[in-house]
């Protein structure tokens, strides 16, 4: 399998915690995840070299984590482990749908970085997103490494992943998002993030709140049309039904694979596009964050 050349590595910016999932109210699976983790496993189980700077407990479930990461390919020279503290939990509740509603046990106050952080160069992409990317009190140091990042000439990828839990901190945290987005090369946001940020839902509306800071946007509707917004226009994509058994980790594997096939060489939004969602409906159809063996294979054997 070729990965583009002229790329380093793919560098996530993000949260990490253990996920449990429920069905019925009962336990299914626990797996490591967190938003920008979730796309940096799936692109190293894929054979894309990878990092992560995030922030974990000195605990098993800490340890637990670091092990995965090493699992599928992915370093965890940038994980900040805390002595003495216990990693986050969150709670993914599983409806008829198979949507999830989530309860998170963690405390967003004491998160912590500290100075293992990575030398980005011109070659590497940097994902980043959720409240990780926003958060007040690491915000210096995040702010500063994107800062160097853009400034270095690497590509950016910003997910705001904006959640409702969080609408009390948008005083505190706007002007973070909105610099993220003008660092960005491309931002994705749902019509979701857009309503509890800005009060907006007409599409161009939002295209036009981010234009001033990035022109080119993803915006998604969970199953409906996918809207693609550059200088040039917007192009439309429809979303395939298909039966999900979660939908946990679906937009975080839209995510990696958007950036699979750009690495791949992929030019066109509509080949971007198509990868992206082959990622997220295979991470749909099972228990779990991560693309599947059988996409892994099928990824190794066609590139």
């Amino acid at each position: 399998m070729e990965i583009s050349p002229s790329t380093k590595r793919v560098i996530g910016i993000g949260e990490t915690v253990l996920d449990i999932l429920f069905k019925n109210n009962q336990p299914q699976k626990a797996v490591p995840g967190g938003s920008t983790f979730n796309s940096i496993v799936s692109l190293g189980r894929a054979g894309v070299p990878c990092a992560i700077v995030t922030e974990t407990g000195s605990d098993h479930v800490g340890d637990m984590i670091c092990g995965f990461l090493k699992e599928n390919g992915v370093s965890d020279e940038f994980v900040c482990r805390h002595a003495g503290t216990k990693s986050h939990i969150t709670l993914a509740f599983l409806n008829e749908h198979n949507d999830a509603q989530y309860t998170f046990y963690k405390d967003h106050a004491t998160a912590l970085l500290d100075e293992r952080l990575p030398k980005i160069q011109s070659n590497d992409v940097v994902l980043f997103g959720s409240f990780f990317a926003i958060n007040p009190v690491i915000r210096p140091t995040v702010g500063k490494l994107l800062r160097e990042a853009k400034q270095a000439g690497a590509w950016l990828y910003y997910d705001i992943n904006f959640r409702k839990s969080h609408i009390p901190d948008i005083p505190d945290v706007i002007g973070n998002i909105e610099e993220n987005m003008g660092l960005a090369n491309l931002v994705r946001g749902s019509k979701e993030d857009f309503e509890y940020l800005y009060g907006l839902s007409d599409e161009d509306a939002i295209y036009a709140k981010v234009k001033p800071y990035c022109d080119t946007f993803i915006l998604t509707d969970g199953a409906r049309l996918i809207r693609v917004y550059t200088p040039a226009g917007c192009e439309t994509y429809p979303v395939e039904k298909i039966e999900t058994v979660s939908t946990v980790g679906a937009g975080d594997n839209f995510n990696a694979g958007y950036i699979y096939a750009m690495l791949q060489g992929a030019t066109n939004q509509a080949e971007r596009i198509a990868m992206a969602q082959r990622w997220s409906q295979d991470v749909c159809r099972q228990i779990g964050n991560n693309i599947s063996d059988a996409l892994v294979q099928q990824i190794r054997k066609n590139y």
